[in-house]
């Protein structure tokens, strides 16, 4: 099987612990490209977040960003967007207002955050994206609602940021009770994803095969999460990074070394060194 495409996630994958690319990995997509493979990244991060590393890794290619509801190579130009309707983010702007947590908008080209009142610096520490402001202007308001009735939004995502886990569970129940054609992903360390209805990274990344012939046999995805776990599980090759969880590791068909340890460069050496290149 000679494979077409390669799905790279970001964070854990691409980026070692200092939130760095590696000379190794930079060489290592550059091998692929040579190679005539498609390479992509499917990630939760927004679209300038995920741009901003293509460009580093000298990628133009269609990016799977926004947990699979923005797909694009431009901003301006999406080859697939779906959003959370209007009323639907005031009514769960209206549910989070009763908890503690921060809560991020994330449209395509800017962010909307909730000013805290408490002074906790953990919060603080893990809510903002290392230097996010600096490519992604984020406005931070003291209430969402206020703000949205005024500025009507309807991002691709919602994401939200607990401290305690209670709080969390409660809320994540009352929204999965009131507001219809949502779906929530939960992540790590309290943090909760609210994307439309029918949007994953698998779905993005299925939705830009049919756009290239490509299917999902054809292509090698990447991950480091449980949140890749379907990335990776249905895919033709699905790889876990040594610093994925067991769960991760356990479901993928292959298992590389961690970021830290140049995992995606050993991969593409043991399996992109003996494929020919495609001619397209």
């Amino acid at each position: 099987m000679a494979y077409r495409l390669l799905a790279l996630n970001i964070d854990g994958v691409l980026l070692r612990s200092n939130a760095r690319l590696s000379r190794q990995t930079k060489d290592a997509i550059e091998f692929v490209k040579n190679k005539g493979v498609y390479i992509t990244l499917a990630t939760d991060r927004p679209f300038p977040a995920a741009k901003r590393v293509a460009k580093a890794l000298k990628l133009d290619t269609c990016l799977i960003t926004h947990d699979g509801a923005y797909l694009a190579s431009e901003l301006d130009e999406p080859l697939f967007e779906r959003r959370i309707h209007e009323d639907k983010v005031f009514q769960i702007g209206e549910i989070l207002e009763n908890y503690t947590c921060h809560v991020r908008l994330l449209h395509e080209k800017y962010g909307i955050g909730n000013k805290l009142k408490s002074k906790n610096q953990l919060l603080a520490k893990m809510t903002i994206g290392i230097g996010d402001p600096l490519f992604y202007p984020v406005t931070f308001v003291d209430s969402i609602c206020d703000y949205i009735l005024d500025n009507p939004v309807a991002p691709p995502k919602i994401q939200v940021q607990f401290l305690d886990k209670e709080q969390q569970l409660e809320a994540m129940e009352e929204i999965e009770k009131q507001v219809s054609n949502i779906t929530i992903i939960e992540g790590k360390q309290g943090r909760i994803s609210i994307v439309p209805e029918g949007v994953s990274k698998v779905r993005g990344l299925h939705r830009l095969g049919r756009e290239l012939g490509i299917g999902l046999d054809q292509m090698v995805a990447i991950g480091s999460s449980e949140e890749d776990l379907d990335l990776i599980t249905q895919v033709g090759l699905g790889v876990a990074m040594g610093n994925s969880p067991k769960e991760v590791q356990q479901a993928a068909d292959w298992v590389t070394r961690s970021n830290d340890m140049h995992g995606v460069a050993y991969m593409v050496r043991e399996v992109f060194r003996k494929q020919l290149k495609i001619e397209n």
